[in-house]
């Protein structure tokens, strides 16, 4: 079968391997580097990968071929923990962070989650998908073509279902999917701060119509200090298994109290943050199959040394992706080249394993990995094309961006750092 697009000449190519489930412990250290490579598409999807010299079976009268010189590319690259959707923004805040104030300080006066909960909550839909538009272009031209989103800035069904649905209209306009998370139990509001039992009954309540109206396939919920416990958390993420919803759980942030084992006991897909995570709860994940999202772009953000031990979740036999946490407190940015030169830094993770965690394991992470996540045949056309020398580069070179062509669906989103 001929392609109706070559590209060739690729200085080096990274090829995932998917063996039918998440790359865990020593398989996330294992891939294939091409050089000298090609890729080939068949409209919107993979059709072949190799070395040297195309097969002139790929080729007919209408293949469009075109030369990579002096470039590197990978499968479109996976965010798989986002708060996309929200109002207004936190720099406010900055100045006193800087001066010493705690995370969970400024929630307690009022700031952090509850002013962005505020601001959501007083923002049009138009507002809100205008902001969202303008920071899923960043990502496109960092290489991004998938990307996880978080409802959480609303904590009541209206304003809730109001974000939920602006991703769902940003999915069907924009050349990027997005795949939606409920995450209603994000925070608790001062109302409900003395007994926050209610507030769980209300988002239970919630969660039928979320199904009902197909605005989102998770449910996550904020296990943590000052936020809620381990038995509110299971019993949200029980009724939300019940309807049929896949999980995921923000847990160890800040303290230990139990999330990571609720995520292991109810199989969650995935467990977020993981900064404080013990020994005992690290073999409960890896054990239960539980992936950790690990996001060091916050520990950088919030400038704390608590980096999630992600060495030993790989000796532990964990799956790990690392993923942006974009958001508009504890980490707002929106290039994930820098996380995973970050994963490299401060996670002490492998080139190999970074370009593992943002490809194929953030497709498993997000429930896609039958079609992205890797250059097998038949999966989407996602690809990002970096200039760059080699694969390590983009990583020893840090805080730019390296991408200067995106392919979604076997179409060009981005070319020369700029949405076509």
């Amino acid at each position: 079968m001929a392609a109706t697009l070559v590209l060739t000449h690729f200085n080096e190519l990274f090829v995932p391997n998917d063996p039918g489930h998440p790359l865990r412990g020593k398989e996330m250290n294992e891939g294939t580097i091409l050089k000298d490579a090609y890729v080939a598409f068949d409209g919107d999807k993979i059709l072949a990968i190799g070395e040297g010299d195309v097969p002139k079976s790929l080729i007919d009268a209408n293949t469009k071929v075109e030369e990579r010189r002096g470039m590197v590319a990978t499968p479109g690259l996976i965010d798989a923990h986002t708060h996309l959707v929200y109002g207004g923004s936190r720099e406010h805040e900055f100045s006193k962070k800087l001066n010493g104030m705690s995370y969970l300080d400024i929630l307690a006066e009022g700031g952090g989650i509850l002013s962005t909960l505020k601001a959501t909550r007083a923002a049009s839909f138009e507002t809100l998908y205008d902001k969202t538009h303008d920071l899923l272009e960043q990502m496109m031209i960092h290489g991004v073509t998938t990307v996880e989103a978080k409802s959480g800035y609303g904590l009541n069904w209206e304003t809730e279902k109001r974000q939920l649905e602006v991703a769902k209209k940003l999915n069907e306009d924009l050349p990027i999917d997005l795949v939606s998370t409920f995450m209603a139990a994000h925070v608790i509001p001062p109302e409900y701060k003395e007994n926050p039992d209610p507030l769980i009954d209300e988002i239970i309540k919630m969660l039928p119509k979320v199904k009902e109206e197909k605005l989102a396939e998770f449910v996550d919920v904020f296990c943590d200090a000052g936020v809620y416990t381990a038995a509110q958390s299971k019993r949200l993420l029980e009724a939300a298994k019940k309807e049929g919803f896949s999980l995921r759980i923000h847990a160890d942030e800040i303290e230990s109290i139990g999330g990571s084992a609720v995520a292991a006991e109810l199989g969650a897909t995935s467990a977020e943050h993981l900064m404080v995570i013990t020994d005992e709860d690290i073999q409960k994940l890896a054990d239960a199959h539980v992936i950790g999202n690990l996001l060091p772009g916050t520990t950088f953000s919030l400038m704390e040394d608590t980096y999630a031990p992600a060495r030993k979740m790989l000796d532990a036999g964990m799956a790990i992706t690392i993923t942006t946490d974009s958001n508009p407190g504890s980490c707002p940015m929106a290039n994930l080249q820098f996380i995973m030169q970050l994963g490299c830094l401060y996670l002490h993770m492998t080139p190999i394993e970074v370009f593992n965690a943002v490809t194929i394991n953030a497709a498993y992470s997000v429930h896609r990995n039958k079609t992205v996540g890797s250059l097998d045949q038949g999966k989407k056309a996602d690809l990002t094309v970096f200039k760059a020398p080699n694969l390590d580069y983009l990583l020893y070179y840090f805080a730019t961006n390296h991408a200067v062509e995106v392919y979604k669906n076997g179409k060009l989103i981005v070319k020369d750092r700029q949405l076509v």
